[in-house]
């Protein structure tokens, strides 16, 4: 995906206009709206800007898939699980599901 569709996807998942971008992103109204009516691509900082404004990194952005970014809690996770056995991994999945339901369940009842 080119890096204006990707922008036009961002903001239509939004909700926001060009203008709110612009302010969001620190940037002028006709900084943005070259970008879309011209068809230019944005410079580095000028990304760099936007993506700060949709509260996201460059590489999130460029990402083709969902990303999540890897926490110093989770660096820790990923480190723990290195050293279970494949019986303790397992197990361990097996609560995680069940946790995740539990608070799906417990969602639901509070709706």
């Amino acid at each position: 995906m080119d890096p204006n569709e990707k922008l036009r996807k961002l903001l239509d998942q939004s909700g926001w206009t060009e203008y709110r971008l612009a302010r969001k992103a620190g940037l002028s109204d006709s900084t943005i709206i070259n970008i879309f009516k011209r068809n230019t691509v944005p410079s580095i900082p000028t990304l760099e800007a936007i993506c700060r404004g949709f509260g996201i990194t460059l590489s999130q952005f460029f990402a083709e898939g969902e990303m999540v970014e890897i926490t110093p809690e989770l660096q820790e996770i990923f480190r723990a699980w290195l050293y279970l056995t494949p019986e303790q991994k397992e197990a361990l999945l097996h609560l995680l599901d069940t946790m995740r339901q539990d608070h799906i369940v417990n969602d639901e009842k509070k709706q």
